[in-house]
């Protein structure tokens, strides 16, 4: 799937993939998931503590560690699978956790499935959690859970002051990086390298199926916490193993993020092409920061009214409506590549301006 894609017989521009980078479709990362399917077949056929860890599990697992610059690394199958995993291995029914109000369903599903106790905080307040941890029992085990960027608003997390609020009340920080990974940071390692607080936040999550093209997800963190998650983290422990060609395909992403640092140059070069033109077109978007760029629109019929007339228009950006996004908040999530080029770029600038007009927004 590329910058553009065939949708009921025509071409169309494609701007809500999350493959940032372009790599599910770099020839040397399909060449790795052939490969690996070639030889050690479509899938891994057990679990990782039966006989289900392969080659290719082992090799990403140590190349994700070098990229992250942790001791080791543990692959899911998928994102949600790592936060059900990972989220009440850290804390149980006699903790507390603090999420942030617009995390991630699957970082909410695993707040519940923990036991603890469960309060959210005002999105990217760290006022409003601070005052939330003074009022929490002393001593009591205690976790703050956010993403690093938000998928659904584009803007980022802030972690310096919740790494700083975990460190002064002594909570554990666990951040979602889902859609950093690959995009955020001068390398992109991710939200916390863009932030500096690597050496702050002992560990973290992330996926394979969005900047990094392929599919599964991974936990980056000490030897001793992984060692506990393969013994403790139940989705990891009674899951099939994740197919060995997707692996293998991450695994030569990563290779290929650290080789071409101008696949990030093009996508931020990209977004600010779009962004800009969204906005001088009078576009109210929200105060994103990444290649995540949200058009308010308001109802959800109004999105769906303008969703269609893009299309007509040839522009696929399907409208996001609730549950997925708070009531009266429904928006079309614009997303940018390295891969889209300036002409195509254009020409969607031009199908807003008309969409906007038909949907009333202009």
């Amino acid at each position: 799937m590329g910058p553009s894609v065939r949708f009921d017989g025509r071409d169309v521009i494609l701007l809500s993939s999350n493959d940032y980078l372009g790599l599910a479709t770099h020839p040397l990362v399909i060449q790795a998931a052939v490969q690996a399917t070639e030889q050690y077949g479509a899938g891994a056929g057990a679990s990782r503590l039966i006989c289900g860890t392969l080659p290719p599990h082992q090799k990403l697992e140590t190349t994700l560690a070098r990229f992250k610059g942790t001791d080791a690394a543990l692959v899911y199958g998928s994102g949600y699978l790592a936060n059900l995993g990972t989220i009440p291995a850290l804390v149980e029914k006699q903790g507390v956790i603090f999420a942030d109000r617009l995390c991630h369903a699957s970082l909410i599903d695993g707040c519940r499935l923990s036991g603890a106790d469960v309060r959210v905080f005002r999105h990217n307040d760290a006022g409003h959690l601070e005052l939330l941890l003074k009022r929490r029992r002393v001593n009591r085990p205690t976790l703050i859970v956010t993403d690093g960027l938000f998928s659904m608003d584009g803007d980022l997390a802030p972690l310096p002051d919740l790494a700083s609020l975990a460190e002064r009340y002594g909570a554990t920080l666990y951040v979602d990086d889902a859609h950093g990974t690959g995009v955020m940071g001068a390398t992109g390692r991710g939200t916390l390298e863009h932030f500096h607080v690597e050496d702050r936040i002992p560990f973290h999550m992330g996926t394979l199926g969005k900047a990094l093209g392929s599919s599964g997800a991974y936990v980056a963190g000490s030897d001793e916490f992984v060692r506990y998650l393969i013994n403790r983290s139940r989705p990891f422990m009674f899951s099939t193993a994740p197919a060995p060609g997707s692996m293998a395909a991450a695994a030569a992403a990563l290779e290929i993020v650290r080789t071409e640092p101008d696949r990030r140059t093009r996508l931020w070069a990209n977004r600010h092409r779009l962004d800009e033109g969204l906005r001088r077109l009078g576009f109210r978007l929200t105060a994103t920061v990444s290649p995540i760029l949200p058009v308010l629109v308001g109802s959800a019929e109004q999105a769906l009214t303008f969703a269609d007339a893009l299309l007509a228009q040839g522009v696929f950006a399907p409208a996001i409506r609730p549950p997925t996004v708070p009531d009266a908040t429904s928006r079309i999530r614009v997303t940018i590549t390295s891969e889209h080029t300036a002409e195509q770029i254009d020409h969607a600038l031009d199908a807003f301006a008309q969409a906007g007009r038909t949907a009333g927004l202009l």
